[in-house]
């Protein structure tokens, strides 16, 4: 079970750093900071509300759960936000976050997923908290895609 758990975490960890982000920067490479806050309508996620909430329940579910932190989150916040904040600002705090989560990940033991945790949300295993945080990143990048996509066709919908 040992080398089972190992492998589990490796592959965490490359999914976040390796795959994952490289697609989410390739996105943001092919776009203005106007496109990254445009949204197909107005009840819509735009690319900066998506790589704010990833900030924040990546944090949450790795570095805190996880790893054992405390940071604060406000999770409405991350999709209330209308302010242009800079592609590149986002980018280096998911780059940051990530480096965070990777450095727990490096740290725990195979012995610690099967540990119980208390999350703001439920009690849970160090397990499910890594597994739902790469199932969670690998939805939104796909969203991301998909909106970098739409806005570099310059396809614009209405409500």
């Amino acid at each position: 079970m040992t080398d089972t758990a190992k492998e589990f975490i490796a592959q965490s960890r490359a999914f976040l750093r390796s795959d994952y982000l490289p697609k989410i920067e390739r996105c943001l490479e092919a776009l203005s900071d106007e496109d990254v806050w445009w949204r197909p309508t107005e009840g819509s996620n735009s690319i900066g509300n998506l790589l704010l909430h990833l900030e924040g329940s990546t944090r949450m579910w790795i570095v805190d759960v996880a790893g054992g932190s405390k940071s604060p989150r406000n999770r409405q916040q991350e999709f209330d936000e209308r302010r242009q904040i800079p592609a590149a600002e986002l980018i280096g705090r998911i780059r940051r976050m990530l480096a965070e989560a990777d450095d727990v990940l490096d740290r725990l033991s195979p012995e610690s997923l099967l540990e119980r945790r208390q999350s703001p949300l439920e009690e849970t295993t160090v397990f499910w908290a890594i597994y739902h945080a790469v199932e969670h990143f690998a939805m939104h990048t796909g969203q991301i895609i998909m909106l970098a996509k739409m806005r570099s066709q310059g396809l614009q919908l209405t409500d």
